[in-house]
C-alpha cells in the first residue's frame, strides 16, 4: 500500500480493535479490551476484503490499459485497507467488486463488498441505508454538450434530450428542475457513465448530466473530446463523495473516520489529489488541471486538525 508509513506507525491507535496474540502452544491469550465485531471480525476470519470499483468515474475509479482498478478513491481505500490490516493483525487479499452507479448501494448492503471506492454523494437519504466516511471530494452536477450546439446552461434544454446515469442523485437533480421550472425536456436514463457520454458524442442526446469532475474527467481520458465537447452551465447540486461502507458496524466506521483524519494529517490526501486531478493521468497525456476547492480544502483542514481517540 503506498503513502502509509503514517497509518502503519499508528497501530496503538488502533489497539483496541487488534486480535490479541497467541501463546506459543496456541492457547487463547487473554481477551483484548475490545473483540473484533463485524466487518473486521470477518475480514480477519477469511483473509480478504472485498472493494467494490467503477470502470469509467475518472478519475475516481477506472480501469487502466491493463483493467485493473485505479484513481484517487482507489488509493485512498487502499491505504484504508492497510488500517484494516493494522486492526485485525494480518495481511489481507483485495477482492474487487465491479458494481455501476445502479447496483453499489446494494454491494455493500448485501455484503458482496466490504468498502465502495468511486464517485459516490452521501446524503441523507443514503445514510438511512449505508455509512460513508469523511468528505473526500466535493462536485457539482453540470452539463456536457457538443461544441456549436448553442447549449450554455439548463435554460436552454427545452425540447432537448438529456442522459444521466442510472442510480445517481443527477437524475433526480434533473427531474426536479424540469418539474419546478417547468422545462419540457426529455430525459433518457444510460446504464454508466461511459454509455451517456457516447450519446453525446455520437449525437442521440443533446446533453450529458452529471458531476461537473467526471465530465472533465471522460473528456480528458477521450481522445479528441476537448475540441468536440465542452462542459457548460452553473452548478445545479452540491455533491459530497465519500467512501461507502455498511451501516451498523460501529468498529468499522470509526477505523475508517480515524484513518482518514491520519491521512489528512499525514499529508496523504493532498498528495493523492495532486496526483489524480494536476498531474497527467496514466496512461493519457491529458490532465485534469483542478486545484482543491475552497470547500474541500476546508474539510481535510478540518479532518488534520481532529483528535484520533
Amino acid at each position: 500500500m503506498t503513502g502509509l508509513r503514517h497509518l502503519l506507525c499508528a497501530a496503538p491507535l488502533l489497539a483496541a480493535l487488534a486480535v490479541p496474540a497467541q501463546d506459543i502452544d496456541s492457547t487463547p491469550a487473554n481477551p483484548g479490551p475490545q473483540a473484533l465485531t463485524g466487518t473486521l471480525a470477518q475480514v480477519r476470519a477469511s483473509g480478504s476484503i472485498a472493494l467494490a470499483y467503477r470502470d469509467s468515474s475518472v478519475p475516481f475509479s477506472y480501469l487502466d490499459a491493463r483493467g485493473r482498478p485505479i484513481g484517487y478513491s482507489i488509493e485512498l481505500c487502499k491505504s484504508l485497507v492497510s488500517a484494516v490490516e493494522t486492526a485485525v493483525q494480518r495481511s489481507l487479499e483485495i477482492r474487487w467488486v465491479p458494481v455501476t452507479s445502479a447496483t453499489r448501494m446494494e454491494a455493500i448492503t448485501s455484503g458482496q463488498a466490504d468498502l465502495e471506492c468511486g464517485s459516490t454523494t452521501s446524503n441523507l437519504a443514503r445514510q438511512k441505508t449505508v455509512a460513508f466516511s469523511p468528505t473526500i471530494f466535493v462536485a457539482g452536477t453540470r452539463l456536457l454538450v457538443r461544441k456549436g450546439s448553442g447549449l450554455r446552461d439548463w435554460r436552454d434544454l427545452a425540447d432537448k434530450k438529456v442522459v444521466v446515469t442510472a442510480g445517481t442523485t443527477n437524475e433526480q437533480v434533473m427531474r426536479r428542475l424540469s418539474q419546478r421550472m417547468k422545462i419540457p425536456m426529455g430525459i433518457e436514463v444510460a446504464p454508466d457513465h461511459a454509455q451517456a457520454f457516447a450519446q453525446v458524442e455520437d449525437g442521440r442526446a443533446d446533453a450529458f448530466a452529471t458531476d461537473d469532475v467526471l465530465l472533465y474527467g471522460l473528456v480528458a481520458q477521450t481522445p479528441g473530446a476537448d475540441k468536440r465537447l465542452a462542459v457548460v452551465g452553473e452548478l445545479l447540486s452540491y455533491e459530497p463523495y465519500a467512501i461507502m461502507f455498511r451501516r451498523g458496524d460501529p468498529q468499522l466506521a470509526k477505523l475508517v473516520t480515524d484513518s482518514m483524519r491520519l491521512l489528512a494529517q499525514d499529508g496523504e490526501i493532498d498528495r493523492q489529489y495532486r496526483r489524480w486531478f494536476l498531474q497527467k493521468l496514466p496512461g493519457t497525456q491529458q490532465r485534469l488541471g483542478l486545484p482543491m476547492s475552497a470547500q474541500l480544502e476546508a474539510i481535510v483542514q478540518s479532518l488534520a486538525a481532529a483528535q484520533v481517540e
